[in-house]
């Protein structure tokens, strides 16, 4: 007697697209960029940081606490951005809800830059101020003879990227929870022969 179940299951993780959900993205990425928002607010308010603080000339000299909470921001708002995401869509399996979480990141980062652009960078957290770049009317043949200015590039480049990548570490992990499944890498090796749900 064949299990229905199980075989909708293998038939649906031997298609070629997974569904996405993009409401359920966009919600996600709004709400990683407002969560990254009140964690950033609370690190000024609180005196992890300030906003002013925009230039880190040398990674010896910046704050324990400003270091803790700028990776506990990007992190926690992005696994909140993810989890939103996964919840939204519904996702029963890990790997959808995950993707969703990821996407999300991926909705999120050019928010980022259109914020940075603006100058709203630093109040979403430290880090993110090294978005904003060069402006235009900044002559860079004068950053290159500063070698203090050339160190701050590097560092904000540095804590930006760093930001962005514990983000997406977040949002995936986020949208993992989301989904109810255990946290672990062989469950997805038993969970045809259990015959979950498929969505």
């Amino acid at each position: 007697m064949v299990d229905y179940r199980t075989v909708s299951v293998r038939e649906e993780w031997n298609a070629v697209s997974w569904p996405v959900s993009w409401s359920a993205i966009w919600v996600g990425a709004l709400a990683a960029i407002a969560i990254g928002l009140i964690i950033g607010l609370a690190g000024v308010s609180l005196g992890a940081y300030t906003v002013g603080e925009a230039r880190i000339m040398s990674w010896h000299k910046y704050r324990v606490a400003a270091l803790i909470w700028s990776i506990a921001g990007a992190f926690f708002s992005f696994v909140v951005g993810g989890w939103v995401a996964g919840r939204i869509r519904g996702a029963r399996h890990s790997e959808t809800a995950m993707l969703h979480g990821a996407i999300a990141w991926l909705i999120t980062v050019p928010m980022l830059l259109v914020l940075a652009s603006l100058g709203a960078a630093g109040h979403l957290g430290l880090w993110y101020g090294g978005l904003q770049g060069t402006p235009f009317w900044v002559h860079t043949p004068m950053l290159l003879d500063d070698p203090a200015a050339a160190m701050a590039a590097r560092n904000a480049a540095l804590g930006a990227m760093t930001a962005l990548l514990v983000g997406l570490i977040g949002s995936v992990i986020g949208g993992w929870l989301a989904s109810g499944e255990p946290m672990t890498l062989t469950y997805y090796r038993t969970r045809a022969a259990i015959g979950t749900p498929s969505r």
